[in-house]
């Protein structure tokens, strides 16, 4: 019945992904007990924030959190075209991640498009149904005069028709009321025979309710994090919600002693990244209009302290929204909640809306990301593109093959194909990841030659 979501929705939310590798060993036998259906651990911002902040290898990490989960499968978050990365990747890439993802240890793997544009999502439903594993099409929840149940109905037909497992309402800015959970959720399920989940945040309040209401409707699987972990913007917390939904549902008894173990760790951990913590203590309304997602949101109030702009968090939030409906409602998740938000912060520090644009919104407005529920507004792209018209095909049918070229870029650096696609989807971060990586094994090697006399073999 439950997802965990601790390791990596739930940190991503609350702490900017900070939490190290070394922070979750001590957890994962007895979070392996619970129960749960999947553990997210993947995916997301992890991948960046491992190699750009970290200096961790998140190759390692997902083999690590595997080779320590006996009886729950490993689950990723992987953005469609866009991987885990930031722009669409040629299908040579999205071709050799899936599949090394699964070699590395993922099990399950929910897919996403920011734009529910199915075509940014083919190619990773398809390498990813040959691996084997558990395939979940996800579909970007938000609120527009487009975003309708039949619009969600009709992406999900298309998700289905291309054969994922399993169904997932991303609802990414807790946006979710219950009325609405109960009615998509009934809907999907007279509809689809796959089973349904529901993933949701508690930024505006509404997360634990909206569950209660999907349970009644018949939802299979919650998303839910451990309390340290939980509420403020991330996800209902699952000590509460097992306690409630044992109530409707048959549920495997937990041992309690567990849960207190884990709690205790993970407050210790919380405490330990208290620099980079939301420090929410309370919902915030204006979430329900501006519509910001919980990651978005933490590093949104992140980036804004340190340009000593944090005054102007009211009014980024109240420029996102007008943002939004101009680019034609995107759902705001990554990578369309940093074009919008980063494009509503410029708005509001210049004092003169759009008169400095970012790369990503030109991309966007040119069809780059995809194509937008909504129209886009004419003016803008007419003051923005002037005469150049945006394109029409599938975004990624216009790249290249990456992968031999990246390969011949990045040379003795990368010693394997996940290495490989460090650089490939970080790029310059990358690299230098790479690089010193690099030099490390270089002067062991120095040293172990030194030990043995100069006979080692370097």
């Amino acid at each position: 019945m439950f997802v965990d979501t601790t390791l990596r929705d739930g940190h991503q939310s609350l702490i900017a992904t900070r939490m190290r590798t070394l922070d979750m060993l001590p957890a994962l036998s007895s979070m392996d007990q619970l129960n749960f259906d999947a553990m997210e651990v993947w995916g997301g911002a992890t991948f960046d924030v491992c190699v750009r902040f970290l200096k961790e290898n998140p190759w390692e990490r997902i083999k690590i959190i595997k080779k320590n989960l006996k009886n729950t499968k490993t689950q990723m978050l992987l953005r469609g075209q866009n991987l885990v990365g930031y722009r669409h990747y040629a299908d040579d890439v999205v071709e050799l991640f899936v599949k090394k993802a699964v070699e590395n240890g993922v099990e399950k793997i929910r897919i996403f498009d920011a734009l529910n544009d199915i075509r940014n999502l083919e190619k990773s439903i398809e390498v990813a149904l040959e691996t084997g594993v558990h395939v979940q099409g996800a579909i970007s929840y938000t609120i527009s005069p487009v975003h309708t149940i039949e619009y969600y109905l009709n992406f999900a037909r298309q998700l289905v028709e291309r054969g994922v497992h399993s169904l997932c309402i991303k609802d990414m800015a807790g946006l979710l009321t219950p009325k609405m959970s109960y009615e998509l959720i009934r809907q999907l399920k007279k509809e689809f025979s796959i089973p349904i989940e529901i993933h949701t945040h508690c930024t505006s309040g509404l997360g634990s309710m909206n569950y209660i209401a999907a349970v009644e409707a018949g939802v299979d699987f919650l998303d839910t994090a451990l309390s340290p972990f939980a509420l403020g913007t991330s996800q209902p917390p699952f000590e509460s919600l097992y306690y409630s939904v044992k109530e409707y549902r048959k549920l495997p008894e937990i041992d309690w002693k567990n849960i207190e173990f884990l709690v205790g760790h993970f407050k210790k951990v919380r405490e330990k990244y208290r620099e980079y913590d939301v420090g929410m203590t309370s919902i915030d309304y204006r979430i329900l209009v501006s519509q910001v997602p919980g990651g978005m949101y933490s590093n949104l109030v992140k980036q804004l302290s340190e340009q000593k702009m944090l005054h102007k968090l009211s009014e980024v939030l109240e420029e996102i929204p007008r943002v939004r409906k101009e680019l034609g409602y995107p759902p705001l998740v990554t990578p369309t909640s940093q074009i919008v938000g980063v494009q509503a912060v410029l708005n509001v520090i210049t004092g003169e809306r759009y008169s400095k644009v970012t790369n990503e919104v030109k991309n966007y407005l040119k069809g780059m990301y995809g194509r937008p529920p909504a129209p886009i507004d004419k003016e803008l792209i007419r003051k923005i593109l002037g005469n150049e018209k945006p394109i029409e095909c599938r975004p990624a049918d216009l790249l290249e093959p990456e992968v031999e070229a990246a390969r011949k870029n990045i040379g003795i650096l990368a010693s394997n194909d996940e290495e490989l696609l460090i650089y490939i989807i970080l790029g310059e971060v990358g690299r230098k990841y790479l690089k010193e990586k690099y030099e490390e094994r270089i002067l062991v090697d120095l040293n172990l030659a030194e030990e043995f006399g100069g006979g080692y073999p370097i």
